[in-house]
């Protein structure tokens, strides 16, 4: 495998200090858990190739947003952020099923479903009017605070979740579920 094919497996993605692509850049091809040693502030970023969660705090906590393959030359104003980006993880292609088991309460509680495709409002299709934990066997998904894949989002690779809380999502009600399956180059 040649060194560009090695790249565009990875992903890659160009953080910007000002908006439209201006200022220092920092080139990204893995998870960065803190950019600020890098730049002192992030404005705009490019997506080479792959997939992202960039979050406006260090050590991947804080508010997450997906980014997928495209420019964002002012990403505050497009997404809705109030914060500059601070770290990003690379989300892999998965190839192959996707799974996921949803509960309504903490530790695996209540009521319970398994999913294998998106889910737009778990409250209409599955009579649940909360989500507080979830083990995802296959794939990787976003959560989304409110129907329809809107609001305050939250990226699941495979791994037992038993509180979203302790988890720093305190408060929220995660609606509903969406597969990853966006090409990543």
């Amino acid at each position: 495998m040649g060194e560009g094919s090695l790249i565009l497996y990875l992903g890659q993605i160009i953080f910007y200090e000002e908006k439209n692509f201006q200022g220092r850049s920092y080139e990204c091809m893995s998870d960065c858990s803190d950019m600020t040693s890098y730049l002192s502030r992030c404005q705009s970023c490019r997506v080479e190739s792959g997939c992202f969660m960039v979050y406006d705090r260090t050590n991947y906590m804080g508010s997450q947003y997906y980014m997928k393959r495209g420019e964002y030359s002012d990403y505050q104003s497009m997404l809705g952020m109030r914060d500059c980006i601070r770290s990003c993880r690379m989300i892999p292609m998965h190839r192959g099923q996707f799974r996921m088991k949803i509960y309504e309460r903490e530790n695996f509680g209540g009521q319970s479903h398994e999913m294998m495709d998106d889910c737009d409002n778990i409250m209409d299709r599955y009579r649940m009017n909360d989500c507080q934990s979830c083990n995802v066997m296959d794939g990787h998904w976003l959560m989304y605070e409110q129907p329809q894949y809107r609001g305050k989002q939250m990226y699941m690779r495979p791994g037992e979740y038993r509180s979203f809380r302790d988890m720093g999502m305190s408060g929220m009600r995660f609606m509903s579920m969406r597969r990853i399956m966006d090409s990543c180059n």
